[in-house]
């Protein structure tokens, strides 16, 4: 990663299938985990930003969070795999938490990181989900206040133990499960956006666009929200630099928009 940063990178993405298993397999250092190759990323000079792929929620112990929060290049953006808010769903899953565990990991990156943008993934219409499973999982989810959710419709694979389950859910079911928590998402993400208003961040930017025919540097926070400056003048920001913003509003469905502090 030192030759990234000499090339002029300034953010990377830690990720991978099992990112939370990482040094698990390692014959000579059985030691080594993911919070020591964030911590080891964070003293890499050049680098700005460290952000993290998937987690799974039983990785975010006390000590977990207490040394990432101590990182200062880590972004406070946090993907926390769901699956279900339904404990009973979760477990015909397979899945080694519950909803509880979950919850848990959600408060202790809370308490260490101010704001932190948690967001998640969710799968609708698992063999046997009833509608009051579903429910359970739409109240959660407005319960925890994420960021933002990824929603898939379970799509049913020959030979899997799923496939073999009762109680598979009609496709109609699951395309009005998945609008409904689509509109809840839309509703989290508004929330969380629209408290940026007023507040200055830091702005890595990235590329130019064009939106409602006006054009536009566009750039992401730490928390991972787009934020648009326009580009008229030359002390506009540049692509790959990292500037401070005041939030002024709303921009369309997925951005703010703000003045650059130059």
């Amino acid at each position: 990663m030192s030759r990234l940063a000499k090339s002029g990178c300034l953010e990377v993405v830690l990720t991978g299938i099992h990112l939370s298993s990482y040094g698990m397999d390692f014959e000579s250092d059985k030691n080594v985990t993911l919070i020591d190759i964030i911590e080891e990323t964070d003293r890499i000079e050049g680098i700005e930003r460290i952000r993290l792929g998937s987690l799974e929620p039983l990785i975010v112990t006390e000590d977990f969070a207490k040394r990432l929060s101590k990182c200062r290049k880590v972004c406070p953006h946090f993907h926390l795999s769901l699956q279900s808010g339904c404990d009973r769903v979760l477990s015909r899953m397979n899945r080694r938490y519950t909803t509880e565990e979950f919850t848990a990991g959600v408060e202790t990156l809370r308490k260490y990181f101010d704001r932190p943008a948690v967001t998640t993934d969710v799968i609708v219409g698992f063999p046997g989900e009833t509608a009051e499973e579903f429910a359970e999982t739409a109240e959660y989810i407005k319960k925890t206040g994420f960021y933002e959710l990824h929603v898939f419709k379970y799509s049913r694979r020959r030979g899997t133990a799923a496939d073999r389950m009762d109680g598979q859910v009609p496709d109609a079911v699951k395309s009005e499960r998945s609008e409904a928590l689509l509109a809840i998402d839309r509703e989290l993400s508004d929330d969380y956006r629209r408290d940026y208003i007023g507040r200055r961040v830091s702005v890595l930017f990235e590329e130019k666009i064009t939106f409602g025919g006006i054009d536009y540097i566009v750039g992401f926070t730490d928390t991972y929200v787009r934020v648009a400056v326009g580009c008229e003048g030359l002390d506009a920001p540049k692509p790959n630099s990292i500037a401070n913003v005041r939030v002024t509003g709303l921009l369309g469905k997925e951005m703010v928009i703000g003045v650059a502090e130059i």
